[in-house]
């Protein structure tokens, strides 16, 4: 077996050469499931992720589609396939005409996983709808697909009917399923973001899209530091994130706070982009607002601004670092040492 199968909160590993290594083995060697958890953003359970041994590359995020999907392992080893590979085939417009989904060569991208029993997900494609239609005036070469998780054709047929871009068939569920699979689906909705050759820009486009309605920086390429915002804040759920708090009375705080950490933030952003890994923080500044204020109780950090904290949702813990000024050498060593796990945590 040239992969590693991964089951990350299960009972069991199973190495490269079939090995069976039990957790409580993993644990003598040093290796942390949280750790795990939080490398491989899991956010949801039973999670399966299959891993190149040679390389500790992830393969494939969605191990248990490719179960349900190729029970046979006839697609071994299930790695990552270009997106025009797997959305090859005819599309649907909600008037019923087809087309070949090589139309959309050349174009930006929205892959879109949504469905109508889902309440965020009716939201969100309203807005969408006005998104698609400032984009498309101003000249954009872009597309949306639809990719359903409706349970059933007559509400996907109704749900797309809203919709003014094009579909995978609710028929073809396996192309569904492999697009899924393609890009790690854990839940809905999702808008992933594409270049014109098919690489991801982001897997935020929901977030990009409530926080920019006047579509200007279309194609939401990734900041290295963000504002956190109501529409952005459910990112904190997805792995250990940066916190810098502010005080936003003060005109040009915030700002001077993204350009402090901004080049600590692109440093570890280039590093595991050179090595083909999503980076293990995201980076944020914080203001003075409801949401805020809703978070420092939610994690009972004391009140003080500025302060430089790690908060890991997942793992109820935190790291906070309250001195009196924030300077680039602390934010630095502080981002080190939490990477080197020399930071004790407190609990959330």
């Amino acid at each position: 077996m040239a992969g590693v199968l991964t089951n990350v909160l299960g009972e069991v590993l199973v190495a490269a050469d079939g090995e069976e290594v039990a957790v409580s083995a993993l644990a003598a060697r040093g290796v942390s499931l949280l750790k795990l958890w939080n490398k491989y953003r899991v956010s949801n359970i039973p999670s399966l992720i299959f891993i190149d041994a040679s390389t500790g590359k992830v393969v494939c995020r969605n191990g248990l589609l490719v179960i349900r999907d190729d029970p046979e392992g006839l697609e071994f080893p299930w790695g990552p396939k270009p997106f025009s590979e797997v959305v090859a085939g005819p599309l649907l417009r909600n008037n019923g005409q087809t087309l070949d989904s090589s139309a959309l060569e050349g174009c930006h991208i929205g892959v879109y996983f949504s469905a109508h029993w889902c309440p965020p997900c009716r939201s969100l494609t309203r807005v969408l709808v006005e998104s698609y239609r400032k984009i498309k005036e101003a000249g954009q070469k872009f597309e949306i697909l639809f990719v359903s998780a409706d349970r059933s054709e007559d509400s996907f047929k109704q749900y797309f009917s809203e919709m003014p871009w094009v579909a995978v068939p609710y028929s073809d569920e396996a192309r569904r399923s492999r697009l899924n699979r393609l890009y790690g689906i854990q839940g809905i909705p999702t808008l992933i973001v594409l270049d014109s050759k098919g690489d991801v820009i982001t897997r935020q486009g929901r977030v990009e899209v409530l926080n920019d309605i006047e579509c200007r920086e279309f194609p939401w390429h990734p900041k290295p530091v963000l504002e956190l915002t109501d529409s952005n804040a459910v990112q904190l759920n997805e792995g250990p994130c940066l916190v810098l708090f502010v005080d936003s009375e003060d005109d040009g705080e915030s700002e001077a706070a993204k350009q402090l950490i901004q080049p600590i933030a692109e440093k570890i952003i280039a590093k595991y982009k050179a090595k083909e890994e999503e980076a293990p923080l995201l980076f944020f500044v914080a203001g003075e607002d409801d949401m805020t204020d809703s978070l420092r109780d939610y994690t009972n950090l004391p009140e003080a601004a500025p302060l430089l904290t790690i908060l890991d949702m997942s793992a109820r813990a935190k790291y906070v670092m309250d001195v009196e000024e924030i300077t680039p050498e602390i934010v630095e060593a502080f981002v080190s040492d939490f990477l080197a796990d020399k930071l004790k945590p407190e609990p959330i």
